[in-house]
């Protein structure tokens, strides 16, 4: 079929998501009622795996290794450093297995039907065009959107929703597609891994030198200076909390611009900027389709709420296309 919409006799049904972000791209986050519930998930995901490390490492004694015979920065940075990237490549290794779970992926190894194999085809092609290894091809059932996720360029995962293909044409759901084939030629997942890595690690680092000083202000003049004291527990945990919430501003900054930049990298693969234009405007009067945890980023609308935002607002990512260098794609 060309660019027109898919039959009706090809749609299929829907069924509600669970709300649920590891390293994964997806298309279309749009605001919700459940915004609230997303940023809380976003921030606490990034936030509780830095404070939860701390605390299991202080009832290890690990911090008391750290501090026995006072700060040694080397061991610290050490430490913090498995701390700051353990968790995040850990993530970034179960993404498939966790996205394909978590959304119920139904992977196209054999198309059923003249659609799928469009599907297939259209990955093929652009995964051709973007130099990458054919990514695993696969369908969701839900609301509209989109994601690619997976540690390496060359065996990603690209799904779509059922939604997805129902409310788009052709021409959309091909400017979605190199969307995501934008994001997994981009390495955006390893790069927000690294990002998500070095942030945690200072937030860690700087969270146990700031707890040293703090607990050798109050310890002044004491004869017990084995170890550390209240006041290192208590303000290293306050500070992962605290540090964790500025870290994941940071992130989701990093991720705000990689969605421009695949925005601009399916506009380049498809040679003309106007289908996912028309992409985003569809989706921008599209309810959003929910993710789990292991695959969502979130639309974030309000000043603090946009701080956490994953994704930029679907009104500045068409003025940055239809603003884009003439000739650029």
């Amino acid at each position: 079929m060309g660019g027109g919409d898919i039959p009706p006799g090809r749609r299929r049904g829907l069924k509600s998501g669970s709300p649920a972000h590891i390293w994964t791209a997806a298309i279309s986050f749009i605001p919700t009622s459940k915004t609230l519930k997303r940023i809380l998930l976003f921030v606490m995901t990034n936030v509780l795996v830095v404070a939860v490390l701390g605390i299991v490492a202080s009832l290890l004694g690990v911090n008391r290794y750290l501090t026995a015979n006072g700060l040694n920065l080397g061991a610290l940075l050490g430490f913090a450093l498995i701390m700051g990237f353990g968790g995040a490549i850990i993530s970034l290794l179960l993404s498939k297995t966790m996205a394909k779970m978590g959304a119920g992926v139904r992977l196209i190894n054999e198309p059923q039907s003249p659609d799928e194999a469009w599907i297939v085809a259209t990955v093929r092609k652009f995964a051709d065009q973007a130099g990458i290894g054919m990514p695993e091809v696969g369908i969701f059932e839900g609301e509209p959107n989109a994601f690619a996720t997976g540690a390496f360029k060359n065996s990603a995962l690209v799904a779509v929703s059922t939604g997805l293909l129902q409310n788009m044409t052709r021409e959309e759901v091909e400017a979605v597609i190199g969307h995501e084939i934008a994001h997994v030629a981009n390495g955006d997942m390893v790069t927000m891994t690294l990002i998500q890595g070095v942030m945690n690690t200072f937030v860690v680092f700087l969270s146990r030198v700031i707890g040293y000083v703090v607990d050798g202000f109050l310890r002044r003049g004491s004869d017990n200076n084995s170890g550390p004291g209240i006041g290192y527990i208590v303000t290293t945990i306050v500070l992962d909390i605290v540090l964790g919430f500025a870290a994941a501003i940071v992130v989701a900054w990093f991720s705000r611009q990689r969605e421009f930049r695949a925005d601009a990298g399916a506009a380049q693969l498809m040679g003309r900027r106007q289908p996912m234009i028309n992409a985003l405007a569809r989706l921008g009067g599209l309810p959003a389709g929910e993710l789990p945890r292991s695959v969502e980023a979130m639309g974030i609308t309000g000043k603090l709420g946009s701080l956490f935002a994953t994704h930029p607002p679907i009104e500045q990512r068409i003025a940055a296309l239809q603003n884009a260098a003439p000739g650029a794609y």
